[in-house]
């Protein structure tokens, strides 16, 4: 079962967003994918991630 996601507001200076908007071209991602992806990897590094249980899909 795909977990719910929360939506909500946020507001970028315009040059921060054209710059992840091409990063995240680069990587093959949206720009909302992006950005989760590096929130994602800050808060590993910091050490405030849960580790995600193996997923059931094959």
């Amino acid at each position: 079962m795909a977990k719910e996601k929360k939506a909500f507001p946020l507001r970028l200076d315009p040059d921060v967003y054209r710059m992840l908007e091409q990063w995240a071209g680069e990587e093959f991602r949206s720009v909302n994918g992006h950005i989760e992806y590096l929130l994602r990897e800050a808060l590993a590094k910091a050490g405030r991630l849960k580790q995600r249980p193996p997923s059931d899909q094959k």
